[in-house]
């Protein structure tokens, strides 16, 4: 038995170029495995006849947790297949004379039941790792949501392998299926698209956290589809995990907000929806709103101009009257409106975010005195 372990572990130094880089502590822990296995091959051989009991195959057991975090269960299957090359190529001198088939067939049962025990080992480790990887994602993307990020979101993070950036949430309704099963769908999807994807389930609503897309559009193209029906609202890009929760924020409070806007595209932007927020009571929306269209006109005469545009029914006519200039001074201010606030106040949408912005900055103003 010394000398087939002996054997086998040269020829897999010979053979297997993944198991030269090993350690020499998981070396001699893959010799002592592949040393037991034979011992139990030995072992239950010595059973004759048709009445041998099924292969033990506790031999497994001689690895310690890290070694099979180490080594895949295709490096398994390689280190299996010379073992049992090794030991073939010694049968004529292994077996007693005229017992040379009989050795074979037992090897052939021996390892079928070995290979079956390989699975069952590392797919007993990967539900169990599979289990603690979805309490780790649950704990991200609550995190993220209730605003509480530390330290400690970036080590679970770093324990599921999550290096990507830019990053961004998206929030819909959830599909009537499992939350499980629509969680590993995503996931499986990330991987093929080479994105990383977390997600989790909060009452109906799906949370979806997408790193390492190319574009805000690319990260939506391969998320919503999994989505139920109703609104998707994608939050703003941010450049890492750390700073997602901003991004999770604005897209909660943009599902929230988005039966104000029932045409709205889907999925739409979170910036669309500032003013439906704004509305809604987001803090967030209405400070961007003031910052984005308030601030940058008062005190300028473009303010004037822009609240008359807007309380005449964007008439130009009847805006050029009341503020006593020339109808072509009107469109000068408001493209330099739009040039300040990059809202267009000709355009339906923009006008109604405009007049939004300009309530709650008075309003702010009002407060402040």
């Amino acid at each position: 038995m010394g000398t087939l372990g002996t054997a086998a572990m040269a020829r897999m130094e010979d053979r297997l170029p993944w198991f030269r880089v090993l350690s020499a502590e998981d070396r001699s822990w893959v010799g002592l495995v592949a040393q037991a296995g034979i011992a139990a091959f030995v072992e239950w051989f010595q059973h004759a006849g048709e009445g041998r009991p099924t292969p033990s195959i506790e031999f497994f057991g001689t690895a310690p947790r890290e070694l099979k975090r180490s080594i895949s269960l295709q490096q398994t299957v390689d280190i299996v297949r010379i073992v049992v090359e090794v030991v073939e190529a010694r049968t004529g001198e292994l077996a007693a004379p005229g017992g040379e088939d009989q050795l074979e067939q037992a090897m052939l049962r021996y390892t079928r039941d070995v290979a079956f025990a390989a699975a069952h080992v590392y797919a007993r480790e990967a539900e169990a790792r599979g289990a603690w990887d979805a309490r780790l994602e649950a704990l991200i993307v609550d995190a993220l949501v209730r605003g509480e990020v530390d330290d400690g979101l970036h080590s679970w993070a770093a324990a599921l392998g999550w290096t990507s950036s830019p990053v961004v949430v998206l929030a819909g309704r959830a599909p009537d299926d499992d939350p499980q099963a629509v969680i590993d769908g995503l996931r499986d999807r990330g991987r093929r698209a080479g994105m990383d994807m977390l997600a989790g389930v909060q009452g109906d609503q799906l949370i979806v956290i997408v790193g390492g897309a190319d574009s805000v559009n690319a990260a939506a193209r391969h998320v919503v589809p999994r989505f139920g029906p109703g609104p998707i609202v994608i939050g703003p890009e941010v450049s890492d995990l750390h700073t997602a929760a901003s991004s999770a924020r604005a897209a909660i409070a943009g599902l929230r907000a988005a039966a104000g806007w029932p045409d709205a595209p889907r999925p739409v932007h979170s910036e669309d929806l500032l003013a439906e927020r704004a509305i809604d009571g987001d803090e967030a929306a209405r400070s961007q709103l003031i910052q984005n269209v308030y601030l940058p006109l008062v005190g300028t005469p473009l303010l004037d101009t822009l609240a008359t545009y807007l309380e005449q029914g964007t008439s130009l006519e009847a805006t050029a009257r009341l503020l006593f200039v020339h109808p072509n001074t009107v469109r000068y201010r408001l493209r330099k409106i739009t040039e300040l606030t990059g809202y267009q106040p000709t355009e339906g949408r923009s006008a109604f975010t405009l007049q939004v912005g300009l309530i709650l900055g008075r309003l702010s103003e009002t407060s402040a005195i």
